[in-house]
């Protein structure tokens, strides 16, 4: 027999940053929620270390601060990015981004993922307002016109004015609301760890498209023992990349500085690896009946920009604001899903056109695509105009495309 009906304002599915943020956001504003995950409480609240580094825009570091996740997350571990650099093959020319002269200061702030997952749960899922379901899947979705119904495994179903989905690029829950999804599978994997490294890297991001292979070196906060450091991020096709994470860490390391071609000196693996397949998707529509995606369930980015993240952040502040701005009203009513899914869709489309045009052109090694990529870099090169307006698009977390600047990573 199911277990009867509970009530909420929003029910959340997905306890991922996405999720999460919107969660704070809204119980902020004193609305009851329930968020809906399948992973147990322990992984949510003190997930484990998977390799990746986020680079995050000063707009997403607002965002945190104002969630109080960014108290969470220890001073050691926040890196400054001071510039982005692109590279092309073995051209001595490179596509440099740093922050403006009239606004000294960062690109932008590299967290580790899994630290900015746990702040985020300890900023928001133990709030009074929101009750947390882990370990908990649904079986069945339904909306109508006047509410919205999750029905869980254990045949409890929680009712809402709105239920949002935000269960990865691959959401079940986007499919069973029948919302298409193009799916861009890139047919290569990311493989990311941590590596010391001889030489400084000066806070410099560096974004190396060489011929059959892409390297990504993002700066990190040395230690006492290993004061230079880098989070490494290397693309491959898949079975290249499954090669190199079976080796010893000590041939990977050889390998890793041979084909970064010691450019950092000797590099030493101080991490465990990690291996994503790279592939984006963008939802045909953000919403339906009473049902919202949010994170990457409605944008899911290649990590070819900064940003895949940032984009998750802001996303959800948009759909929360709205929320804000509709008190003592129907918070599911179509116009205010429709407001949603327009401003997230202008901040988002040309951004993930440009994000997969990029990184099909600069992982092309054919001699047409080589030429092509080699005068973007070179044109861009000599445009100092553009590259200031870009590197303040970054520091103010304005959704600006990044041609190339991969030193900006992680969806």
């Amino acid at each position: 027999m199911a277990a009867s009906a509970q009530d909420y304002d929003v029910i959340i599915i997905g306890a991922g940053p996405a999720g999460l943020s919107l969660a704070g956001s809204l119980a902020a504003q004193g609305r009851k929620i329930a968020l809906v995950e399948k992973c147990p409480r322990e992984s949510l609240e003190s997930p484990a270390f998977d390799g990746r580094d986020i680079a995050l825009t000063h707009r997403s570091v607002e965002l945190l601060r104002g969630l109080g996740a960014w108290a969470h997350i220890p001073a050691a571990e926040i890196s400054p990015l001071g510039e982005a650099q692109v590279r092309n093959g073995n051209s001595p020319r490179s596509l440099r981004f740093a922050p403006p002269r009239a606004q000294a200061g960062m690109l932008g702030q590299l967290v580790p993922n899994h630290l900015i997952r746990r702040a985020l749960f300890a900023a928001s899922a133990n709030h009074p307002n929101i009750h947390l379901l882990a370990n908990t899947a649904a079986s069945a979705i339904h909306t109508s016109a006047d509410s919205a119904s999750l029905t869980l495994a254990d045949g409890t179903t929680l009712t809402a004015p709105l239920i949002a989905a935000a269960d990865t690029r691959f959401s079940e829950m986007r499919r069973r609301m029948g919302i298409p999804a193009r799916i861009q599978d890139f047919g290569k994997t990311m493989l990311v760890c941590r590596m010391a490294h001889e030489q400084p890297h000066h806070g410099v991001a560096t974004e190396w498209f060489g011929f059959g292979q892409t390297i990504a070196t993002l700066p990190l906060n040395g230690t006492e023992s290993q004061p230079n450091m880098c989070s490494l991020v290397v693309t491959l096709p898949t079975s290249q990349a499954e090669a190199l994470m079976a080796l010893t860490p000590e041939t990977f390391a050889a390998e890793m500085s041979e084909r970064y071609q010691h450019q950092l000196g000797a590099m030493q693996l101080v991490s465990t690896r990690h291996a994503y397949p790279l592939a984006a998707a963008y939802a045909g529509r953000f919403v339906a009946g009473r049902f919202a995606l949010v994170g990457d369930a409605a944008v899911g980015m290649h990590p070819v920009t900064a940003h895949g993240f940032n984009f998750g952040l802001s996303g959800q502040h948009i759909l929360a604001t709205l929320i804000a701005g509709a008190a003592g009203q129907d918070i599911g009513a179509p116009a205010l899903l429709r407001r949603y899914e327009s401003r997230h869709r202008r901040a988002t489309l040309p951004l993930y056109l440009a994000t997969n045009a990029t990184a099909l052109l600069y992982t092309d090694d054919r001699p047409p695509a080589r030429a092509l990529r080699g005068a973007v870099i070179s044109a861009g090169a000599h445009l100092p105009l553009v590259r200031r307006i870009l590197s303040s698009g970054l520091m103010k977390g304005a959704p600006r495309p990044l041609t190339a600047a991969r030193a900006l990573i992680h969806s």
